[in-house]
């Protein structure tokens, strides 16, 4: 580090030597090198403007990201890695400032310290000689300054012999020296503060002013900085402060002299940068602080409400379940579920294992107004346990069951964890959608488990063929199906059979929420091109994009408030599902609403071709197509971003075949999921048939 800074030092130890030369005064020679630095140094900060603005301007993408992916890390490290990539961004680039200053501040404490060599040009030979002469050590520092010192009291002359000095050089050194005007109003700059104390304590209170100043003005008018969080800008603030208080009262007073400077000269370089690179012109502001919204929204979604009542009761409960949890031995099937929302997907399991047995099935859930509880004062076979998310991946890892079935992918991927204690325990996948196994899910999703019930076919298919491609241990495929599809399109074909035919047609906008969707990408031409026709157009966003950009969505209904009602409606309740029935056509991106829709009405869709949702990005090595693209060309049409320009006509076809469209729907349905209406017997007959076995196995 010290033969770093040296050659670092060297360089800028001349522009001193030049700036002392040029005005014969000490303070003068360190102003004039501060405005020299920034100046040599301004191509780099005009870099560093431009991409601190490029930051700025890209931000409200980020923010919309972060709100998309809430609380997916590894997404979002992935797909901000993307946008960074794609808009030539370096966010490197923001510490490059502080790495200049860190280099230039060194850079100065060195020559302050040593004038002798950097000012005067001292070989280091003649600076030793005269350093042993005096019992100097010239390893410490500030050595040279008392060498200065010496020679302006008297104490060393031209005359003054000393081995390995010549008369020359010795004069030269004196004359120099003598030269050196070390005073700037009134204070010697080679003085450090805390060895005289007096009014040179104003030097770290100015030093520590200087920074606030700086730091506050930043905040108001720095491109980046204006942006941060109130943490970040007060931390910033007060290390930096604290730094200026250091130097200002530890070292040389020219040392804190030159950092007062810095510190008010960036101040004026910061206004010039935001005159000559205004950020204004580059960065929508509105859109900026509506990313803001987003992401405040989406960081509120789901959590927990402490002052909740019922929230503290659940607390003192997870403690005593927890506890009860981890003592039940013998447990023969455990459920894990993530929300209330999951209860859905096992119900129908559940209650085939009930009737089937005499099982006691232990619900694990990560919400505490889970519906299990409820459900579990009329059921004494069912077991419910609140355990927090935190607590459930310990859990997970400690557990000692026979079967353990869960609608989360990626076990052993992130933090749930397969059992350390019973190394045989049989982790079933439970399906919670109908879509691919390989362009649906993260890359390697399944791997963990031992048994899938699958939905249908596809997933059979799909997932052979990914084992194949990675060399992976086949799994036991249950060919299972999906009972709340079977239970929806029971549902919706009885609902729809009582539907009478209205002239006017009944228009379902139903999007997904991921990336691109119909809402965030076309909706304004959609509706453009529909509105006004004989159409009763409704717009039912997806609850989780209501749930995480609820600013957006509030935006947009404002934006068409004063449409015709009958003619344009947005529904936001989401607790019932008439309108899916009701409606004579479905247009939506990659919503799985399209495979309950169809096939519960009979009726096609009409499919936006957005970004795809592919959570895999290298789905394409299974060399299968996904079925979400199959159920695309099955049960509608599908067209680009683009045609949406042509929209109406579009529509007016898929009306005029509906009945073409019923049969090739009917059709599609009877092989895309397997055993209609009596998926949840065969899927829990192979859950107890695994107990018995398990059973057996042990005992024997």
């Amino acid at each position: 580090m010290d033969a770093i800074i040296y050659y670092v030092c060297i360089p800028f130890g001349y522009l001193m030597k030049w700036c002392w030369q040029l005005v014969g005064n000490y303070g003068l020679a360190i102003l004039l090198f501060t405005l020299a630095t920034k100046l040599v140094l301004m191509p780099i900060s005009v870099w560093i403007q431009k991409n601190s603005i490029l930051m700025v301007k890209i931000q409200p993408e980020v923010n919309f990201l972060k709100a998309r992916l809430n609380g997916n890390l590894d997404a979002i490290a992935d797909e901000q890695a993307k946008l960074f990539k794609r808009e030539h961004y370096h966010p490197m680039l923001s510490i490059i400032p502080l790495i200049l200053q860190i280099f230039l501040l060194l850079a100065v404490v060195e020559i302050i310290y040593n004038p002798i060599t950097y000012l005067f040009g001292v070989e280091n030979g003649i600076i030793e000689a005269i350093a042993n002469h005096f019992n100097l050590d010239i390893a410490v520092s500030g050595t040279q300054i008392e060498i200065i010192n010496l020679i302006k009291n008297g104490s060393i002359t031209a005359l003054t012999p000393i081995e390995g000095v010549s008369s020359e050089a010795l004069a030269s050194l004196v004359e120099k020296s003598n030269a050196l005007n070390l005073n700037f109003l009134g204070t010697n700059l080679s003085v450090v503060p805390n060895a005289v104390w007096g009014w040179y304590i104003l030097m770290p209170i100015v030093a520590g002013l200087s920074s606030f100043l700086m730091c506050w003005t930043q905040n108001l008018s720095n491109v980046i900085q204006h942006e941060q969080g109130k943490v970040n800008q007060y931390g910033i603030m007060i290390v930096s402060v604290g730094i200026s208080l250091y130097l200002g009262l530890f070292v040389p007073s020219g040392i804190a002299l030159y950092w007062i400077l810095s510190n008010l000269v960036s101040i004026g370089q910061m206004y010039l940068l935001n005159v000559l690179i205004n950020p204004k012109k580059y960065v929508d502001y509105e859109a900026l602080e509506a990313s803001r919204k987003a992401l405040a929204e989406a960081k509120e979604f789901g959590k927990i409400d402490k002052k909740d009542p019922l929230y503290k009761e659940m607390k003192k409960r997870e403690k005593q379940d927890y506890k009860a949890f981890k003592h039940i031995a013998n447990k023969h099937v455990v459920i894990y579920s993530e929300k209330s929302g999951f209860y859905k997907y096992y119900k129908d399991i559940i209650a085939e294992m009930l009737k089937r047995s005499n099982v006691v099935i232990h619900y694990v859930t990560n919400d505490y107004k889970d519906i299990i509880f409820d459900i579990a004062k009329d059921e004494p076979r069912i077991k419910p346990y609140y355990i927090s998310l935190k607590k459930t991946a310990i859990l997970m890892m400690l557990v000692e069951t026979d079967v353990f079935m869960m609608t989360t992918p990626d076990l052993d991927k992130y933090y749930l964890k397969r059992s350390f204690i019973k190394k045989d325990t049989e982790y079933i996948y439970v399906p919670h959608d109908t879509m691919s196994a390989h362009m649906g899910f993260n890359e390697g999703a399944f791997d963990a488990f031992d048994t899938i019930l699958c939905v249908g076919p596809h997933f059979v298919k799909e997932t052979r063929e990914t084992e194949k491609v990675y060399g992976l241990k086949e799994k036991t495929l249950v060919e299972f199906g999906f009972p709340l599809l079977d239970e929806l399109v029971a549902k919706g074909r009885l609902e729809n059979a009582s539907k009478t035919a209205n002239k006017v047609k009944d228009i379902l906008i139903a999007p997904s929420w991921q990336e691109d969707n119909i809402l965030d990408s076309c909706i304004d031409t959609l509706i453009d091109k529909l509105y006004g026709k004989d159409y009763r157009i409704t717009v039912r966003p997806h609850p989780e994009y209501a749930k995480r950009f609820g600013y957006q969505l509030k935006a947009l209904v404002e934006k068409y408030k004063d449409y015709d009602k009958e003619k344009l409606v947005f529904e936001l309740d989401f607790s019932s599902n008439k309108s899916i029935y009701s409606a004579d056509l479905l247009i939506t991106d990659w919503s799985g609403i399209a495979a309950e829709y169809c096939f519960a009405t009979e009726r096609p869709a009409l499919f936006i071709n957005t970004k795809p949702k592919a959570n895999n990005a290298n789905w394409e090595k299974i060399g299968i197509t996904p079925v979400e693209y199959v159920i695309r060309r099955e049960l509608g049409v599908n067209i680009d971003k683009e045609q949406v320009e042509n929209a109406d006509e579009t529509v007016k076809e898929l009306f005029k075949n509906a009945k073409k469209y019923q049969k090739k729907i009917n059709d599609y349905f009877e092989t895309f999921t397997f055993n209609h209406g009596t998926a949840a017997e065969v899927g829990a007959k192979y859950v107890l048939k695994s107990i018995v076995e398990k059973r057996k196995n042990n005992k024997d």
